[in-house]
């Protein structure tokens, strides 16, 4: 992979390490929302009885709080010892996102978006622990927008 992937917009840190959002990292993070906003929009517009749409905004979410889980195995990797309650964390997201697709959409639909939720508050506060304070605005809204929508698909839900 050349260089140039990383730029415009890398910054990395004196060690080389990336400390904040590149171009592409911003891009593929918008990216990441075309699922939620799709999802969103398909429950909207579906028949009450079809939930396929649903079925699918819920895996999406699940599969992004697993993502997100994950993150933080790599950061407690880094470390020595390893930080366990960081690992217990990282598995969480995960089971949080696999129960909630096993709940009827209209509640899995509101437990996705708290998991997201969860997700970045303890993102908030480990981040900053890493030097990856700079990740924490692209982070709030790439949380917010796909909470956002799995909030809409949840209304829609209840409302029809």
């Amino acid at each position: 992979m050349s260089s140039s992937f990383s730029a415009p917009g890398a910054v990395h840190s004196p060690s080389g390490r990336l400390t904040a959002p590149s171009y592409w990292a911003r891009v593929l993070g918008v990216a990441g929302l075309l699922p939620f906003a799709a999802g969103a929009a398909a429950i909207w517009l579906a028949s009450p009885q079809d939930t396929l749409a649903s079925a699918v905004l819920l895996a999406y979410a699940a599969l992004i709080a697993s993502f997100l889980g994950g993150i933080h195995w790599g950061l407690a990797m880094r470390e020595s010892p390893v930080d366990t309650a960081q690992l217990l964390w990282g598995v969480s997201p995960s089971l949080l996102g696999w129960l909630a697709v096993l709940l009827p959409p209209r509640w899995g639909l509101l437990l996705a978006p708290a998991t997201l939720m969860a997700c970045y508050a303890v993102d908030r506060r480990v981040y900053l622990r890493f030097g990856l304070g700079a990740w924490l605005g692209l982070r709030a809204g790439l949380t917010g927008v796909a909470s956002l929508c799995c909030l809409l698909g949840a209304l829609a839900g209840w409302l029809r």
